[in-house]
Formats: C-alpha cells, sequence, structure tokens
C-alpha cells in the first residue's frame, strides 16, 4: 500500500486566531483542501491576496479518485508553479482506443498536430496532484505568500452578513470563531457548505453504479485509454482502463442499478471480476476499491453574496470524459481574477456575477455532453441499445460514424460564447481562438506562447503595431508582440490568424480571449478592457 496515504501534510497546530477574544478577520479562507482548494489558495496567494484554507482531514485523498488531467488544466498548473511535478510524475496519453465485445472497432488521438507544451491528457492519481499543489504551498510560504493551511479544522457552521461571512470551526482543542471577507466552498460534492447555507443541486441521478478499482500489477498495456462495450469479461455492460504511475492501473467495471453495494466492493466479489478481464494467470494487488453512480447536477447559482461555490461543491458530472476536477480547475481560474479585481476596488462586486454566468455555462456544457455519454453507454431500453450497438458496428469499418460513438467526450475548455466581458469579434480569424475562448498554446521556436499570458492583460499582437502598454482604469494591459515568422511551423497563424494576415488580441488574466481585431484601435481597445472588468 501507498504509504502517502498515512503522512499528514498540514497537521494540525493550534493557530493565534483561537486565542483572540473576538474573531479575526481573514481576507479569503477556502473550505477544502483537495486539488480545487488549493488551487483557488495558490491563485489568490500568488496575486498577493491573503487567504487560509480549512480542511477536516490532514492528509492526501485516499485513493486515485480524479486521475485524468486535461492539457487545459496542465496550463493552469504551469502559471500556478505545480506543473512540472504532475508532468514528471504523470503517465503522458493521447491515443484512446473503443472496443466492442471483442474486436477494436477504432482509435483515436487527442493531440494529432504539434505545437504544446503540455499533452492532451496525462494520467496522475489525485493524491500525487494534491501533494504537488501542498510543495507549492510550502514554496509560497517561504517566499513570504500569506497562505495557510488548517488541518483538522473542520467548519461547523456559517452566518452570511453582507460584508462578510463568519464560521464556526471544531478542533481537536475545540471550536473557535473567525471571520472572512471572502469565502470560497471546496468542499466537494457532500458540500457541507451547501448543506449548512441551505442549498442543494438539481439535476440528473442515473440508475447505474460502477466499481472502481485500483490494481497494482505490472503490465505491458500501452499508455493509452482502452473502453469496452459489452466485452466478453462484462456482459451487457461496459469497461474502462488506464495506466497511472507507480503501475498502479485504474479499472472501471459497470455493474447496473439493482445491487449491493457494500457486497460488490469485498475483495472475494472484486477479484474474479478483475481475473475475468485480466486473465487468470496475472499477478494484481488491490489498492482502493469504490462503487459510484452516474450523476449530472449543479447548483442553480455559483455566488450567494458573499460565499462562492467552486468545483464538486458547485456542480457534478458523471467521471467519463474527465470533467470533475478539470472543470473544478477552470472554475479556480475564473473566479481568482475577479476577486483580485474586486479586492482592489479595480471592478464593482458585480464582475463576481460573471463568474457565475460563465461557469455556469461550463456546467451545463459539462453536464450535457456528460449526459449524452451516459445515455450512450448506458442504455435503457432495447431500442436504445439495437442503435448505439450499430453505430459501434458501423465505426469499425466506416468513418463517419466514428463522431457517434461516445464513450465519454473527453474534457475541453469551454467558450464564453456571449459573456458580458467579451467585445464583438472584429477579427476574420479561427474559431477556437473568438472571444471568450481559451488561448491555445502555440510553439515560439524553443518556447511556447501560453507561459507568457500568465497572469495579467495581455495585449497579444501578431504583424500588427500597438503601443507597448495601455492603461484603462487603472488596469494595464502589455504588450506581447509576435511574428508569424516566429514560428516556422505555421501553427501561431493557424491558431490565431487564419485568413487574416495580422492581428491584435486583448487576453485575460486566465488566458482567455476579451477580444481581437485586424489592427490596433485605441478607443475600442479601451472599450474592451473596461468591459472585460465589468464597467461596461
Amino acid at each position: 500500500m501507498n504509504k502517502i496515504f498515512e503522512v499528514p501534510l498540514y497537521a494540525y497546530e493550534r493557530s493565534p486566531d483561537q486565542d483572540t477574544a473576538t474573531p479575526v478577520r481573514h481576507k479569503v479562507i477556502v473550505i477544502g483542501a483537495g486539488p480545487i482548494g488549493l488551487a483557488t489558495a495558490i491563485d489568490l496567494a500568488q496575486q498577493g491576496v491573503e487567504v487560509v484554507v480549512l480542511d477536516d482531514n490532514d492528509k492526501v485523498s485516499f485513493g486515485s479518485r480524479a486521475i485524468c488531467f486535461s492539457q487545459r488544466t496542465l496550463d493552469i498548473a504551469d502559471r500556478l508553479g505545480a506543473g512540472r511535478q504532475m508532468l514528471d510524475k504523470g503517465v503522458l496519453w493521447n491515443v484512446g482506443k473503443v472496443y466492442f465485445d471483442k474486436r477494436e472497432v477504432y482509435e483515436f488521438n487527442l493531440q494529432p498536430d504539434e505545437g504544446y507544451a503540455n499533452p492532451a491528457f496525462i494520467n496522475l492519481q489525485q493524491y500525487y496532484f494534491e501533494k504537488a499543489f501542498v510543495d507549492r504551498v510550502r514554496e509560497l510560504q517561504a517566499e513570504g505568500a500569506s497562505i495557510e493551511i488548517r488541518g483538522r479544522n473542520k467548519v461547523e457552521a456559517i452566518g452570511t452578513h453582507d460584508d462578510h461571512v463568519k464560521l464556526e470551526v471544531e478542533t481537536p482543542e475545540g471550536p473557535y470563531n473567525i471571520e472572512a471577507d471572502w469565502l470560497i466552498a471546496c468542499d466537494g460534492a457532500n458540500s457541507p457548505t451547501r448543506r449548512m447555507l441551505g442549498l442543494d443541486f438539481e439535476g440528473r441521478v442515473f440508475e447505474d453504479n460502477f466499481l472502481i478499482a485500483d490494481v497494482v500489477m505490472e503490465a505491458d498495456f500501452p499508455s493509452e485509454r482502452w473502453f469496452w462495450f459489452d466485452p466478453p469479461f462484462n456482459r451487457g455492460q461496459s469497461a474502462l482502463l488506464h495506466k497511472q504511475p507507480d503501475n498502479v492501473w485504474r479499472i472501471d467495471l459497470q455493474l447496473g442499478w439493482d445491487i449491493d453495494k457494500e457486497r460488490e466492493q469485498q475483495p472475494e466479489n472484486v477479484i474474479p471480476r478483475l481475473k475475468a478481464m485480466l486473465g487468470d494467470d496475472v499477478k494484481f494487488e488491490l489498492e482502493w476499491v469504490s462503487i459510484y453512480t452516474f450523476q449530472c447536477r449543479r447548483m442553480e447559482r455559483f455566488r450567494y453574496g458573499r460565499v462562492l461555490f467552486a468545483g464538486d461543491s458547485a456542480h457534478q458530472v458523471s467521471p467519463f470524459g474527465a470533467r470533475g476536477a478539470n472543470s473544478g480547475l477552470q472554475d479556480a481560474d475564473n473566479l481568482c481574477w475577479k476577486l483580485k479585481m474586486v479586492i482592489d476596488g479595480k471592478s464593482p462586486e458585480l464582475l463576481l456575477d460573471s463568474y457565475n454566468r460563465e461557469r455556469v455555462q461550463a456546467a451545463d456544457e459539462n453536464i450535457r455532453m456528460s449526459t449524452r455519454s451516459t445515455d450512450f453507454i448506458t442504455p435503457k431500453s432495447d431500442m436504445s441499445r439495437l442503435l448505439r450497438d450499430a453505430v459501434l458496428d458501423l465505426s469499425e469499418q466506416y468513418e463517419f460514424a466514428r463522431p457517434l460513438v461516445n464513450s465519454g467526450r473527453l474534457s475541453t475548455p469551454c467558450t464564453y460564447v456571449g459573456s458580458s466581458l467579451s467585445s464583438a469579434d472584429a477579427l476574420n480569424g479561427p474559431d477556437i481562438t473568438q472571444p471568450g475562448s481559451a488561448c491555445p498554446d502555440a510553439p515560439l521556436g524553443n518556447d511556447f506562447l501560453l507561459p507568457k499570458l500568465a497572469g495579467k492583460f495581455t495585449l497579444l499582437t501578431i504583424d500588427a503595431d500597438a503601443p507597448e502598454q495601455i492603461e484603462e482604469d487603472g488596469v494595464e494591459a502589455t504588450r506581447l508582440a509576435l511574428s508569424v515568422k516566429d514560428d516556422p511551423t505555421l501553427e501561431l497563424k493557424r491558431r490565431y490568424l487564419g485568413n487574416a494576415t495580422s492581428a491584435v488580441y486583448l487576453i485575460r488574466p486566465d488566458q482567455h480571449v476579451a477580444a481581437r481585431r485586424d489592427s490596433f484601435e485605441d478607443n475600442a481597445f479601451r472599450q474592451a478592457i473596461r468591459r472585460a472588468i465589468g464597467k461596461e
């Protein structure tokens, strides 16, 4: 068994806040030291915002849990200073294969073209993700950043007010009260914060269950995503196989709805299922077993006054498609720069409503895609199953049928179409860089584009003139001047120019496009800045 589960990463220590006569007020408190809570805290701390993280645990999560981290998540992790550690440990993959019965019906490549610093996906157990981000917290603390993780600090009650939030926190040494200007709930799908505030999810629970098993074994399977429909070792159901670091393999087996969950998790029932899949002669050891039910739900909104929700506390999707943790990291990416603008007085609080609108849009997109995947993977009528199986048969020989196969549409960043922060598109450019979209990476000789866009407003010019900097309402946009000559692969041109010969982009701190034109126009870009910070 991996000993990482047993080591306290942020052991309980008595805080000076526990010895004050009146509650201490902090700028931001984050509830939850999982991937989303840690990313949120790091992002804020890197921007100079004081932040305290409260968690009722003091260790990494037990079991692999979230394992598939997308290119967009790695890009965000790079900006937060933890991407390299994740990449060095993770298993890189771009290729997936789909099987029907015993046959491979087709394979796909998620990143067929070159010119990205990060792969399409890595597989990495959630506990390694958390370890990398806690290590980053320690680095920031050593650099003098005001960021703190308080282990075994369980929030028991929350009181909301117009200008702050009050919390009652239980510790091994008794309770204490604390206050926050802003509270961010990243405390998971069963969010106690949501419950304490009397809020709930809306959506759909699917009548199906899946067994997750982390299996330690030495196997020569390639680093690919393998998905089976109706395999001989799990007839009438589906299965999924992923490779993780340390010779750990994730296996998902569909079980159906009417099952005894406790019984199905017992080793004497799990092991025969795994042997049927892997073969009787394969030696393996169970590391972790769990059962999950497909759910596609979200809160009505993600902001309630001074309380904001992110990650699984705000929305939940079925795991096929890797849309849970990856979407949660994008929540943090969207929220933190906006909260910093509000804290600094550069934007009205209404800017935070755009967090709600944009990330609800993203959640609805993820729920829609996840629901379609679930309906395809687990058909609920004979006719639905007949149609699905016909699509799988056709996909083996006919390319037109392959886009209809849905073993989990894998996570991609949401384009905030129609966002109030975006200006009207004024460039006949590629769709992938339209206003509202996340900037794709591009090669620049021995370097890449995205690291040059991190954490600030950027005026990206490609073969166009512009001032080195423009300032509007206290917000600076610094120019990054590029030319198609900087990239002999022409990927920069393909992704950012298309048929245009020049372009000027206004890029938000979260690397989403706020505006674009074929040339610099001072008034247009000043107005675009005001719009992007919630003042238009």
